[in-house]
Formats: structure tokens, sequence, C-alpha cells
């Protein structure tokens, strides 16, 4: 199996590490780039062909995935309209529908196999979470083929409806960002009571790192195991209840939902021709 990354940024660079440790030959690898300073980093750390434009080579593969911004999608694929060959293409840019890029590469909505996923950012250290959507010309020989890709980076779901991305994106694609806005508010609250910068942010790390590593492990639903933590009339019921009085819990679920209102946005403005 032959693939062929559109884009060599660091959500590329993560998969094409993560396929290469599962023992996939660097051979089987090639990136179109544009910028010299990235294809020469790919080139020294995977050994891998790079090519700072789309050429015959490029599209002489079995699985192209594009890992470009999708605000930058329909010019970085111009190149390939109409010259695919019934490749699978995989699109991890955000806010692009498929009958969007599908248009683009072959003129005609759905004319190509196409598979859409959403990874988040600690697929750059393999710990990822990837929600997938194909549509409905790719068979379970594809599935496995999109799943394996992505699952060098982390874990991985499919979801059965496309738009249902747009609620992966605003849970998990964010995601990162609304648990370092968490860690960041610990850690702040913890140096206004006076311990060290670097204490506080270790115990904010730690606490969180723990606490998720518990709950994946655990059976039972989270709000059993923070009902465990919480004694009547301790500490955690105190911080809790002020947490209750301001609505955080609402405040968040408010957010997210902004969040996926977003994605649908991006998906019209960017979808227009």
């Amino acid at each position: 199996m032959k693939i062929t990354f559109i884009g060599g940024g660091n959500m590329a660079t993560a998969l094409i590490g993560g396929i290469r440790k599962q023992g996939y030959s660097a051979a089987g690898i090639q990136v179109v780039e544009p910028y010299d300073d990235a294809r020469q980093r790919l080139t020294d750390t995977f050994g891998i062909r790079c090519v700072p434009a789309i050429d015959a080579a490029a599209l002489h593969c079995d699985v192209l995935v594009l890992a470009v911004k999708p605000q930058m999608m329909k010019e970085a694929v111009a190149a390939a309209a109409g010259k695919l060959t019934g490749q699978l293409v995989i699109s991890i840019a955000a806010g692009l529908r498929l009958a969007d890029i599908g248009r683009w590469l072959d003129g005609e909505a759905n004319a190509c196999k196409l598979v859409r996923a959403m990874p988040n950012t600690p697929a750059l250290i393999g710990a990822g979470i990837t929600g997938l959507f194909a549509d409905a010309s790719i068979n379970s020989e594809d599935r496995d083929t999109a799943e394996k890709i992505l699952h060098a980076v982390g874990r991985t779901l499919w979801v059965e409806e496309e738009d249902l991305m747009d609620a992966v994106t605003a849970v998990s694609g964010s995601g990162p960002a609304y648990v370092y806005y968490f860690i960041e508010a610990l850690q702040t609250a913890g140096i206004h009571l006076g311990l060290p910068e670097e204490t506080a942010r270790l115990l904010a790390i730690e606490t969180f790192a723990g606490a998720a590593r518990l709950a994946e492990s655990s059976d039972e639903p989270v709000n059993v195991l923070r009902e465990r933590v919480t004694s009547k009339g301790g500490t955690t019921a105190a911080a809790l209840d002020v947490f209750a009085s301001l609505r955080v819990n609402t405040s968040i679920g408010h957010g997210i939902v902004a969040a996926a209102n977003r994605g649908r946005e991006l998906c019209k403005e960017l979808g227009q021709d």
C-alpha cells in the first residue's frame, strides 16, 4: 500500500511517525509539502519522498491523506482534480464536508472514495482519539485501511452520520483546549493560594492526567467517581457548590454547542465555490 500526504504539518508528521513505528516502509510514503524547511525535516526524520507540488508519482498511490488547513484545501487539491483512479481519500481537515471535497477532486459530489476524520492534538504523542465518517462508496476494506492509519496515533471510532462530525469536532477535536483551560485555572488558583508556580503546575497537570486515567480504567460512570471524592460538608463539596452556583456545567455545555454550531457554519462557508 502506498500513501501520499497532501500537507506535511504536525498532524501529518504524527501520522507518518505512527505508521512508521508500526513497521510501515518509508518507501511507501510520500508527502506533498510546499515549504522547503518542512520537506527537509520530513526527509531527514523519516527518509520519505517529499515534493513541493502534486506530480504523477504523488498520485500513484492507494491512499491520499488530505492534511492541509481547511481554508487551503480547494487550492491544495486543484492539481489532483480529475486525475484520481479510485484511491481512498482521507480528509483530516475540520469543517469540510465530503461532498465539497469530492466535487473539488472530481467535479461532482461523492465521486471519490472518501473518509472524513477528526483527530485531536494528543495524536502528536500517540494518545489521540479520532472520529471517522465514511461516505456510501466506502467498503469494509476501505474502512479497515482508514482505521489502521488513524489508529497509529491513538484510538478511533466511527459515526454513522456526517453531521455528527461537528459534534466530534466540538467535543474531542477542540477538547484539548478545554482541558488546558481548566488546567490553567487550577494552576492559577494554586499560585493565588501561595504555591510556587512549578508546584501548582505539576499538581494541576498530574491531577488531571491521573483522574482521566482512572476514569478510563473504571467501569463506573464519571458521576459516581466524582461522588466518591466528594464528602458531605468537605473541601471538595465546597468547591463543587461554587461551581454549581456559577452554572459551570451549563456554561461548558453552551460552549461546546457553540463550537459545534461554528463547525456547521464553516462547512457552509468553506464549501462554497
